[in-house]
């Protein structure tokens, strides 16, 4: 079975933007190589149980085991260490990204409140796209009754474009809905 986002690639977004952008191969044409998902839990470092929980969401969410991220240096201000579990990521590549990113693009991002549109200026200048969501409540898999704290993340979008141009091609072809 393959997934609706990729054949969609394959069939209409790779021909529209050889057009568009006038490239000689097809291995020219930029496409999404991953997926990063972090999310941050900085009252881990007083209660354990937290970073338990946003485990566990990440994983809902995405369908894989999150890493979890530790403290490079030591802050006083915060009573952090170095070395303390302080969040969690995933990374999604292949078929899991492709599905995620359908999932994002359909059901998710129509449910935050008063949508209007993604921002079309968080390119990071070498074609990669970031965007942060306030809350995990807007994915499906989670269920309200089960959240004991709202949490928000980071979605990174890390593409094979050159430039910020050719990354925006291929997200609006993708069904992306930036704002207008």
């Amino acid at each position: 079975m393959t997934n609706r986002l990729k054949e969609k690639y394959l069939a209409d977004v790779a021909p529209k933007l050889i057009e568009q952008f006038n490239y000689s191969s097809i291995m020219e044409v930029p496409k999404i190589e991953k997926i990063v998902i972090n999310m941050g839990v900085g009252d881990a470092t007083g209660n354990a149980k937290n970073l338990e929980k946003a485990v566990d969401e990440l994983t809902l969410i995405s369908g894989q085991k999150p890493v979890i991220t530790k403290a490079k240096k030591s802050i006083a201000g915060f009573r952090l260490r170095e070395g303390m579990p302080i969040g969690a990521k995933v990374t999604l590549r292949g078929d899991r990204m492709y599905e995620f990113l359908d999932k994002l693009i359909s059901v998710s991002l129509p449910r935050v409140r008063d949508f209007q549109g993604i921002s079309t200026r968080a390119f990071d200048g070498r074609g990669n796209y970031t965007l942060g969501v306030r809350e995990q409540l807007i994915f499906p898999e989670i269920s309200y009754d089960n959240v004991d704290k709202v949490r928000g993340m980071d979605i990174v979008l890390v593409t094979t474009a050159n430039t910020d141009e050719e990354s925006h091609a291929l997200l609006k072809e993708l069904g992306m809905p930036f704002k207008k």
